[in-house]
């Protein structure tokens, strides 16, 4: 199965809300929190840089691209304050042993 992460952001502390394209994510079901990281029990994926090609043939009205590009956003406290990290970096992890050696970096 493949799972992602997300680090959260650098001080942040609990309580966390999670969104993932502006819909609210539910602790333990959704998503689970290992050390500074959201692990989210499914597939999120970031849309890359488009290359010359796709985005002449975009900007040229010839072809659309939809691509996967899914959003996590999170709600945190820091110093006492709320703060919001807006489209964090999204990792994808293969398998249980993938989280455990990310983690050790």
């Amino acid at each position: 199965m493949t799972r992602s992460a997300v680090e959260l952001p650098r001080g942040a502390e609990p309580p966390f809300d999670v969104f993932v394209n502006g819909v609210q994510q539910t602790p333990g079901t959704d998503y689970a929190i290992e050390g500074r990281r959201l692990i989210f029990s499914k597939h999120l994926e970031k849309e890359g840089k488009l290359g010359f090609w796709r985005w002449l043939s975009m900007a040229l009205s010839i072809a659309g691209f939809y691509g996967k590009n899914d959003s996590v956003d999170v709600h945190y406290s820091l110093q006492g304050r709320r703060q919001v990290a807006v489209g964090l970096d999204i990792e994808l992890l293969d398998s249980e042993d993938d989280a455990d050696r990310a983690d050790s970096r």
